[in-house]
């Protein structure tokens, strides 16, 4: 019988560690002591196993569970809930890897597209990609759309609404969406360039069918998706259809009981996004530089076989940190860019000086 494999980080001491292992293994699937888990089947097939117990430098312990495969039911909502559903309601514990065996690849089979037809599709090798946001909140769509134009224009890669753009009465999703592919076209039949243009998917799960069906006939090259907010499940639902590739955008991830790099790293690429948004260290939000280089190796990685995703840094990245962060990641990156490309008012001039710059500090890194 196939099993998958948790690791957690538990807080306690030593004279409660193995009982408070056996509960949080418990916890997730019978809900049961072993003694009330009677039944000579779920016993067998349901009742995983405390696989390790060992102590950490900086307190507590690295526990190591084995849940039995078919307790996820091979659904991306069953399988969250299986590594971490009632246990993250508990401060003691952190889910800080899983490590799924072959089988669970047959259904999670990871980014549809992937790295490398994102550049196929942007024309795009030998360098980071770019990207930035259309924002703020609050210009209707027209002018989004002449910020679209100006960024497309001068030349960027990928072009996403700001994950606070939704189907709002100042600007609804259907006219934005037109007026935005529309002058990314237009610009890109004046240049000869491939920007894409990812609009925000958000709602209910029934109005965010309808705007991916709206978006994948308005013509867009992308589409921005914040599984958190709308269900990881839905990630894995869109991205099975396999006809447009997915950013995932972390807002709402930012739970501190389950490490940065299994949420945005591996499970949301697990469920199918193509390039994964997460805080860059430095930024408004900042996570370790351990973390940083952990969440790019497993979204580049074609680990399982797997397609490579583009880590995708952000949070407040300003255009002066270009060299730092490039070398830092390296070209299989894309940098998203947003607010400092609209602090001189000087738009298409900063967003072609960000591109030449990106292009440049890529070439000299691979050099």
């Amino acid at each position: 019988m196939s099993h998958i494999v948790f690791h957690y980080h538990v807080a306690g001491d030593s004279s409660d560690i193995a009982a408070r292992s056996e509960s949080l293994l418990l916890e997730q699937t019978v809900e049961l002591s072993r003694a009330a888990a009677s039944d000579a089947w779920v016993r067998e097939n349901i009742v995983g196993e405390v696989l390790s117990i060992k102590p950490r430098e900086s307190g507590g312990f690295a526990v190591t569970i084995a849940q039995p495969l078919r307790t996820t039911a091979l659904d991306p909502a069953q399988f969250l809930n299986v590594a971490f559903g009632n246990s993250s309601l508990q401060p003691d514990v952190k889910l800080v890897g899983v490590e799924p065996p072959d089988e669970f690849f047959k259904t999670f089979r990871g980014p549809r597209f992937g790295a490398n037809a994102l550049r196929e599709k942007l024309g795009a090798f030998g360098r980071a990609l770019t990207a930035t946001a259309l924002k703020p909140m609050g210009l209707p769509p027209e002018k989004l759309a002449a910020l679209a134009y100006s960024f497309a224009v001068a030349g960027i890669d990928v072009i996403k609404d700001d994950h606070g753009l939704a189907d709002h009465d100042f600007c609804p999703f259907a006219q934005r969406v037109e007026l935005c592919q529309r002058a990314v076209e237009k610009a890109n039949a004046e240049t000869g360039g491939r920007t894409i243009y990812a609009p925000n998917l958000i709602g209910s799960p029934a109005s965010i069918q309808r705007q991916f069906a709206f978006a994948r006939e308005a013509g867009v090259g992308a589409v921005l998706l914040a599984p958190m907010l709308v269900g990881p499940a839905l990630l894995h639902e869109l991205a099975s259809a396999a006809a447009l590739p997915i950013i995932a955008h972390p807002a709402f991830g930012g739970s501190e009981w389950i490490a940065p790099e299994v949420l945005f790293g591996d499970i949301f690429k697990w469920f199918g996004a193509d390039a994964s948004i997460y805080p860059h260290l430095g930024g408004r939000f900042s996570y370790s530089r351990d973390t940083c280089l952990s969440l790019a190796a497993r979204l580049n990685s074609s680990a399982h076989g797997l397609k490579p995703a583009f880590p995708v840094p952000a949070g407040g990245v300003k255009t002066s940190r270009v060299r730092e962060v490039l070398s830092f990641y390296g070209g299989d990156t894309m940098l998203l860019v947003g607010g400092s490309l609209l602090e001189s008012g000087e738009v298409i001039q900063r967003t072609k000086d960000f591109v030449a710059e990106v292009a440049s500090v890529s070439k000299a890194l691979a050099s």
